[in-house]
């Protein structure tokens, strides 16, 4: 598999996973593992950062094997973003930030407006920034101009497992994007997940689908086969779509012909 390369860093997997949901921690270890992630995304406002003496999520995360994402779930405005952020880098999660500004409360839809603000104070307070957008090719842009070291446009809502609902606009974000693409929410089997990398995305980032799962381990080794088939399938290029059939073997040279 080739590396995934964000800002200076570089990684072997391209599936990025969470941490929230999982009937409990030792279980999410168990699945991570299963997964082949070395990114971990996690929400700054679950972890009490403040107390590292009392049990955490975080004990159960290697961070000699994986990354920290700190991401800003749960705020609403720029400013409580930027805090939340801030908050993570003093505590030493780190200088990398999974940029959630939400709109709606019912959808989880982004505020784009608040997250463009938000992605331009944080870049210039020297954060790598990852936000979670819509998937709207205007607004991917202008985070890319932003200074965005990614863009993470939506499948489908956080959590719906409904798949990608708007294919040809993953595939013009990945077309005009300088900068990496994640495809980021709403996946809900592995099959989700082939078709982002099939679409030319460069990650894909998943929770609920993992974490609600029947068996979460299992479907973490699922998603870690899907993405890298979906890479390789991209990679490789496939055959155009055709109206009528076409023989797998020529027709020339064939007795009576």
């Amino acid at each position: 598999m080739d590396p995934l390369v964000i800002a200076d860093r570089s990684f072997t997997s391209r599936l990025i996973v969470g941490t929230g949901k999982y009937p409990s921690n030792a279980l999410m270890a168990q699945a991570h593992h299963a997964s082949g992630a070395e990114l971990v995304t996690v929400a700054v406002r679950r972890v009490n950062i403040a107390d590292r003496s009392r049990e955490s999520m975080l004990d159960y995360i290697d961070t000699e094997r994986y990354q920290l994402l700190p991401n800003t779930a749960g705020c609403y405005t720029a400013d409580e973003a930027i805090r939340t952020a801030r908050l993570a880098r003093e505590a030493g999660l780190s200088n990398w930030v999974k940029l959630e500004v939400i709109g709606d409360e019912r959808t989880l839809f982004p505020d784009n407006e608040a997250l463009l603000e938000a992605s331009r104070h944080l870049v210039k307070d020297g954060f790598v920034v990852l936000p979670y957008t819509t998937d709207d090719p205007v607004v991917c842009r202008k985070l890319e101009e932003a200074g965005a070291a990614a863009v993470m446009p939506l499948g489908a809502p956080i959590g719906s497992g409904l798949g990608i609902q708007n294919v040809n606009n993953i595939r013009i974000i990945r077309e005009f994007a300088k900068v990496p693409v994640i495809v980021d929410a709403g996946v809900g089997t592995a099959s989700d997940a082939s078709l982002a990398m099939e679409l030319g995305a460069d990650a894909v980032l998943m929770n609920t689908a993992i974490a609600g799962a029947k068996d979460p381990v299992a479907m973490a080794r699922a998603m870690r086969l899907s993405v890298e088939a979906g890479r390789l399938a991209f990679l490789a290029g496939r055959i155009p779509r055709k109206m009528y059939a076409t023989a797998s073997s020529p027709v020339e040279g064939l007795v009576g012909r």
